[in-house]
């Protein structure tokens, strides 16, 4: 990873291509078009721009310099962009936090970070407050929305600071812009390290997967702490396009419906039990949509879902990416004209990366038989911040290991089967949970489902479905299932209890939190 200062020189800044430069560039040619568009207000590029610089400004006055990390802990709104530009315009290195974590877990990142400074909001101020009281190291922090005071300074009482300006700076592209951790679904979360080459990678395969133009209008719901959200808007920052931030929140199908339609978004991204919802919607068959892809990924769709987002806008191509923070995140595209004939599928890997699917001695599998995915490619981290030991277990024999079990069709198209740790062994079989979900959420009775294993004197392992009912639907039994059950799996993949909860618990990108499952 590259940590130390280089040098000023003109003729090679000049030449750099990250977001930073990509953003200044976009203020001189165009500093009026409007870059970002949040609850109704607009930000020009020549704004973001001046706005950016002016909290690197402030920044820097306060010893922040190239190399440190700088924690952000706020919901989604354009200031939170001008801070990572901001951040990054100084070489630091901006940490998105997951706003969801105890004051511990950001305490924990905050010292494997050894982040000195922190972006809150005034929401979240009295969480920044818990954390900063166990990490002193946080001398700085600055407050979206907020007022000075007490420790704190206010946004936008940090922008109209006096006071000299940072020294332009020569930020290569192999320099750490972000430290991205991972959602801790199976232990202490790691913070993968991704550089402004892994970006402007991560710019080209979106570009290319959704067919994003200048003119394109993306909208973006995914929080900006997961790199699904970051992600998204590293096409826009390269070719200059409008991006519209929604509000975080309950997601609410209706209100989507209402806010891409005013916007007349072209590209939106949804977790697929955010597009359940909106296909359940009644009134999603009336809008007048400017929609061309729908893209979805971040946790499994079933074939019910897909099918119902074909038949709910049909005429947007259907786009399923798949990936890890690691990789920037995507690796794997499912491409509009095939989403309908390779139904499950997250398509083939994308063109700028190398996969393989191997087995446990590295050995490439045949097709149909289930092994693990492992990459190279320029959209892969530097490596775990802090960690050397789980970074060369992650790049064992050369090659990034994943942890996703999948399988490839004769065709070269990708089924995910299951994440390996999350895999279950029951009297020597293995049995893939997304296999039995896939089937349970097709009955009509369950609106979500979730496997997890649970231990056994006599086969090790047995599965455990943990169901959300339907709405209207009082009860479901074991002996109800298992007919329909009889027709997809054999009986040894059969769930061996059921029970049933209101609602499964999901971390921020839509993934199911199973550690709290087996809890």
């Amino acid at each position: 990873m590259t940590t130390g200062f280089r040098p000023l020189d003109e003729p090679i800044r000049s030449r750099r291509n990250h977001w930073v430069n990509q953003v200044a560039t976009h203020a001189a040619m165009r500093g009026d078009g409007v870059a970002f568009r949040f609850q109704g207000t607009d930000t020009t590029w020549g704004q973001l721009h001046e706005r950016s610089e002016k909290f690197a400004d402030g920044l820097a006055r306060r010893g922040v310099g190239f190399g440190d990390r700088v924690l952000i802990l706020a919901l989604n709104y354009t200031e939170y962009i001008e801070a990572v530009l901001g951040i990054n315009a100084l070489g630091a290195i901006a940490v998105p936090v997951n706003f969801r974590l105890t004051p511990p877990e950001v305490a924990y990142i905050v010292s494997d970070s050894g982040a000195k400074a922190i972006v809150t909001d005034a929401p979240l101020q009295p969480l920044a407050a818990a954390v900063r009281a166990q990490a002193p190291a946080l001398e700085t922090c600055v407050v979206i929305n907020g007022q000075s005071g007490d420790g704190v300074i206010g946004y936008d009482d940090f922008l109209a600071e006096d006071g000299e300006p940072h020294a332009a700076l020569d930020i290569p592209e192999d320099s750490p812009a972000l430290i991205m951790y991972t959602s801790g679904t199976t232990g202490t979360p790691k913070g993968a390290v991704l550089s402004y080459a892994n970006l402007n990678s991560q710019a080209l395969t979106c570009i290319r997967a959704m067919e994003i133009t200048p003119d394109s209008i993306g909208f973006c719901t995914s929080p900006l702490f997961h790199i699904a959200g970051l992600g998204s808007l590293t096409p826009y920052f390269l070719l200059g396009g409008k991006t519209v931030l929604h509000p975080l929140g309950a997601f609410n199908p209706t209100e989507f419906l209402d806010a891409i339609e005013a916007e007349q978004a072209t590209t939106a991204f949804c977790v697929p039990v955010q597009w359940q919802l909106i296909c359940e919607d009644p009134t999603v068959k009336d809008r007048k949509l400017a929609l061309r892809a729908l893209c979805w990924g971040a946790a499994p769709a079933s074939d019910t879902v897909l099918r119902a987002m074909a038949d709910c806008f049909p005429d947007a191509f259907n786009v399923a990416v798949f990936g890890q923070t690691e990789m920037s995140p995507i690796t794997c595209v499912l491409e509009g004209r095939d989403a309908l004939t390779k139904l499950g599928s997250v398509g083939k890997p994308i063109p700028t990366i190398q996969a393989r699917i191997v087995d446990d001695e590295m050995n490439d599998v045949e097709p149909g038989t289930v092994g693990e995915i492992v990459y190279r490619g320029p959209t892969l981290m530097q490596g775990y911040w802090n960690k050397p030991e789980a970074t060369a277990e992650a790049f064992h024999g050369g090659w990034f290991h994943s942890g996703d079990l999948v399988r490839a069709d004769e065709d070269g198209f990708i089924y995910v089967v299951d994440r390996k740790k999350d895999m279950i062994i029951s009297g020597g079989e293995n049995i893939y949970c997304a296999e039995v979900e896939n089937v349970l959420f097709a009955h009509p009775k369950i609106h979500e489902a979730a496997v997890i294993g649970r231990a056994h004197e006599k086969w090790g392992e047995v599965p455990v479905a943990v169901v959300a009912l339907a709405a209207g639907v009082d009860t479901l039994t074991l002996e109800e299932l298992e007919p329909f059950l009889n027709e997809s799996l054999a009986r040894y993949k059969h769930p061996k209890d059921l029970v049933i909860v209101t609602e499964l618990p999901r971390n921020a990108s839509g993934k199911v939190l199973k550690v709290e499952l087996r809890e």
